[in-house]
């Protein structure tokens, strides 16, 4: 019987990072997603983005849909009238679609235990419920206590996942292919995984089959990664807002900490996951070719603005500076000495 071989592990921190791509942020109780799960879990849809969202056959949600819906929708017209109007969608109450309380008004206006509802409890059909709740506590009004069902029991705390988030098990097994490449395609990345515990033999090893695997995927199309803003034209990892090139070893330090506000549990590292085209309702931008590393201080000037936004917000912030004489027309010498992230 023949033995297959395995590749060699790539280093822990690296290893985690890599991995985590495929989950989503995090999520306390009090809201109605998941923490950190894969990113192929049921999605929550909107019922104002439903079609938007929706996917045709034979393009599905591998862990199906549940479609949330406003009390102020679905109490709005005739209890007739909103039935007819999501069997039109293919909806059905407690099938795939839920009616979500978030606000105390809507919790009094349309108590659902009143109506005789239950709280759903599954995130496959039957969903074992009509509605979910996630109402925050109050002291200005009388049981104005929080008011938290449906899905808040241990091991299936969170109705799902943000819709904005998903990407199939292969798209997600794809991404950290991609991801990997992007990590051996930093110029020092040979010597730093040497350092961070690899042997040059293992770092050979497991850089040539990431690549050929990436290759033999459709996943290392230089030409389609320097459009992304991945790499330069000298074949690189950069950021891509700063567009810099990316050292390896931002993936393994630790964020440098403002004196006296030091924490000593931080886990951010210098180079975090940065989508290039927004995660947004209507679009799966959890994919290859749309995601890279990047500088953790420029991916939380991007938010979920976008780039080129945020490209021209600088811009105006750069021209006003400068109008108003409080910055050089060109600063060109001195910008390599003023990076934050360094």
């Amino acid at each position: 019987m023949v033995t297959r071989s395995r590749l060699p592990r790539l280093p822990l921190l690296l290893d985690r990072k890599i991995y985590k791509t495929g989950q989503t942020r995090g999520a306390d109780d009090d809201v109605i997603y998941q923490n950190r799960v894969l990113r192929n879990s049921t999605v929550l849809i909107p019922y104002n983005s439903w079609e938007l969202c929706k996917l045709e056959e034979p393009q599905v949600y591998e862990n199906g849909f549940i479609v949330l819906i406003s009390p102020d929708d679905y109490f709005a017209t005739s209890t007739w009238s909103i039935e007819t109007e999501l069997e039109e969608k293919g909806l059905e109450l407690g099938v795939n679609a839920l009616v979500f309380y978030e606000t105390r008004e809507q919790w009094i206006a349309y108590n659902p235990v009143a109506l005789g509802w239950t709280s759903a409890i599954q995130r496959k059909n039957p969903l074992g419920g009509q509605y979910v709740a996630r109402v925050p506590a109050t002291t200005a009004a009388v049981n104005g206590e929080k008011v938290n069902l449906g899905f808040t029991q241990t091991g299936m705390k969170g109705a799902g996942i943000r819709v904005y988030e998903y990407a199939s098990s292969t798209t997600i097994d794809y991404c950290r292919q991609q991801l990997e490449a992007l990590f051996w395609m930093c110029r020092d990345s040979d010597a730093v995984a040497i350092t961070n515990g690899m042997t040059a033999e293992q770092v050979a090893e497991r850089k040539s089959a990431n690549l050929s695997l990436c290759q033999q995927n459709g996943l290392l199309d230089i030409g389609q990664l320097i459009q992304a803003r991945t790499l330069n034209r000298a074949g690189y990892t950069i950021c891509p807002l700063c567009l810099d090139e990316l050292s390896g070893q931002g993936f393994f330090n630790r964020l440098e900490q403002a004196e006296g506000r030091e924490v000593p549990d931080l886990t951010v590292t210098q180079i975090n996951l940065f989508h290039i085209e927004e995660l947004r309702y209507g679009l799966l931008n959890h994919r290859p070719y749309n995601l890279g590393w990047g500088h953790h201080h420029c991916n939380v000037v991007v938010k979920d603005s976008g780039i080129f936004p945020t490209l021209e917000w600088m811009r105006g912030i750069l021209d006003r500076n400068i109008a108003e004489g409080h910055l050089p027309v060109s600063n060109n010498a001195n910008c390599g000495s003023l990076r934050f992230w360094d």
